[in-house]
């Protein structure tokens, strides 16, 4: 039985020990998938205005390139956004101590990076895993972003020839 216990025993937690991990994770990734969908929609309108404009009046292989450079930066931009967020989450219950060591933690855990010696107080170290997990759903936002973003460029650039 004793190995059966230890197996499970992460299963097995006092009342309370994780909720102030998942009270706080949840809205978070709430709170950052719906901004990611939103600006995602924003870019979108907006790229296919540009693609519309640009492709009559420029080479399309040069407004494949602009479009989709400008889009995978403003893409990256709000994942660092994001992960903002989590560090200011961070920060402001003290899981890290000062503004830049929470940022450095926090694009370690949303890209799943996590190379650097940075924990978290133990009892927020749940919350980093609930990030990691935030940060798998809004790369894959992303690129699935950015995958339709490049079917559509080359569309406009088929038509174009």
């Amino acid at each position: 039985m004793g190995i059966l216990q230890s197996g499970f025993s992460f299963y097995i937690v006092p009342p309370g020990v994780w909720s102030a991990d998942w009270a706080w994770g949840l809205p978070l990734i709430a709170l950052t998938v719906i901004i990611h969908v939103l600006c995602l929609g924003l870019m979108n309108q907006s790229s296919d205005r540009v693609l519309r404009y640009m492709t009559e009046r420029h080479h399309p292989t040069v407004v494949s390139v602009v479009v989709m450079g400008a889009t995978t930066l403003l893409a990256t931009a709000l994942h660092g956004l994001e992960a903002a967020l989590w560090a200011a989450a961070y920060w402001f219950l003290g899981a890290m101590p000062d503004v830049k060591t929470a940022s450095l933690y926090s694009l370690n855990a949303i890209t799943s990076y996590g190379h650097e010696g940075l924990f978290l107080e133990p009892h927020w170290r749940l919350m980093g895993a609930i990030e990691a997990l935030n940060g798998w759903l809004l790369f894959g936002l992303t690129t699935a972003f950015l995958f339709a973003m490049t079917q559509r460029v080359w569309l406009l650039k088929s038509r174009a020839k």
